[in-house]
């Protein structure tokens, strides 16, 4: 992997998009900060997390959405090419939407963390100021190895990031602001880690 970054790091997001279309079902990459990056396939405790949220979600706010792999176009320029764990927008929001969409009207994005050596860099640092350069209003960020979720909102787009960041631990109540307007009681979470 590390040889591959460093390789496709002049790599333009038109290159990118090619080896992506390509890839098989089973590899999810994505290119932040110009370099592309591999996520992990899934494991079924990080799959029910992100079923768990959209039960939550849709019970409150039918109005939404939930997509889970959806590419956006996302950092300075659109020059880079996220795939979260998942995306909550307004109803049918990302039809007739290609492969890699503008987060216009992205809600919130979500990352559940793997347990792989990239989780500190790719989802605690690089996607939120991703995000939060893009405009989306929340990220939320479902943390398996500190069994915390952190709610980031009031994106910063000059400088990337979020300026608010409220971290809670696993069995507490927590609180998704508007758009999004939802209470999530996080017990359940503990039961979804090593």
């Amino acid at each position: 992997m590390t040889v591959m970054a460093e390789r496709t790091s002049q790599m333009s997001v038109e290159e990118f998009e090619t080896i992506a279309s390509t890839a098989p079902e089973t590899v999810t990459l994505e290119f932040i900060n110009g370099r592309i990056g591999v996520k992990k396939v899934a494991d079924g405790d990080h799959d029910t997390i992100v079923t768990w949220l959209a039960r939550r979600c849709m019970q409150t706010r039918p109005d939404l959405d939930l997509y889970q792999g959806r590419g956006l176009r996302v950092e300075t320029y659109r020059q880079g090419r996220a795939k979260p764990d998942a995306v909550i927008t307004p109803e049918a929001h990302f039809a007739g939407h290609g492969e890699w969409a503008d987060p216009d009207g992205a809600l919130m994005v979500v990352e559940v963390t793997s347990y792989d050596s990239d989780t500190d860099r790719r989802d605690r640092h690089e996607k939120p100021a991703a995000y939060g350069q893009s405009g989306i209003p929340l990220y939320l960020l479902i943390d398996r190895d500190s069994c915390t979720i952190t709610v980031h909102s009031a994106p910063d787009r000059q400088v990337g990031g979020y300026r608010d960041i409220h971290t809670a631990k696993f069995g507490e109540t927590v609180v998704l602001p508007d758009p999004i307007g939802v209470e999530l009681d996080t017990e359940i979470l503990k039961s979804y880690v090593r």
